[in-house]
C-alpha cells in the first residue's frame, strides 16, 4: 500500500503534467480558461480526483467541464506517455469553486468593514 507521501508526490506531477497538456495540447474550444489547483490520488493510486478552478461565468464554467470530460481518454493516454507508472489513475474532473468562495468571504468582510466605518462616523459626537 503506498504510503501519503507518494500519493501527494503523484497528485503534485499528474497537476504539473495535465496543466501542461491542457495549456498546450487541448484543442477543445469549450475549454476556456481553465487551472489544476489541486489533485488527489486514492490509495490505491487507480484514481485521481482532478480540482480545476474556471474563470468566467457559469455557463463557461459548465462548459469547460463538459470539455475536460470529454478529454478525459485523451489526457490519460497523453500522460501515459509522460509517465512511468505500472497503472495511470482513472481521472475525474471536479470543479474548484474555493477561489470564487474565498473572494465572495473577503468581499463581505470588506463590505462589513465599510459599514462598520459608516456607522462610527455616525456615532462620534
Amino acid at each position: 500500500m503506498p504510503n501519503a507521501h507518494r500519493q501527494e508526490k503523484l497528485g503534485e506531477l499528474i497537476a504539473v503534467e495535465l496543466s501542461e497538456l491542457i495549456r498546450t495540447r487541448l484543442k477543445d474550444p469549450r475549454v476556456g480558461f481553465a487551472s489544476i489547483t489541486h489533485v488527489e490520488v486514492s490509495g490505491d493510486l487507480r484514481h485521481a480526483k482532478v480540482f480545476v478552478s474556471v474563470m468566467g461565468s457559469p455557463e463557461e464554467q459548465a462548459a469547460t467541464m463538459k470539455g475536460l470530460k470529454h478529454a478525459t481518454g485523451f489526457l490519460r493516454h497523453e500522460l501515459a506517455s509522460r509517465l512511468v507508472l505500472r497503472f495511470m489513475p482513472e481521472l475525474v474532473f471536479k470543479l474548484d469553486t474555493s477561489i470564487a468562495e474565498g473572494a465572495r468571504i473577503l468581499e463581505l468582510l470588506q463590505k462589513i468593514e465599510q459599514e462598520e466605518r459608516q456607522l462610527d462616523k455616525t456615532m462620534e459626537p
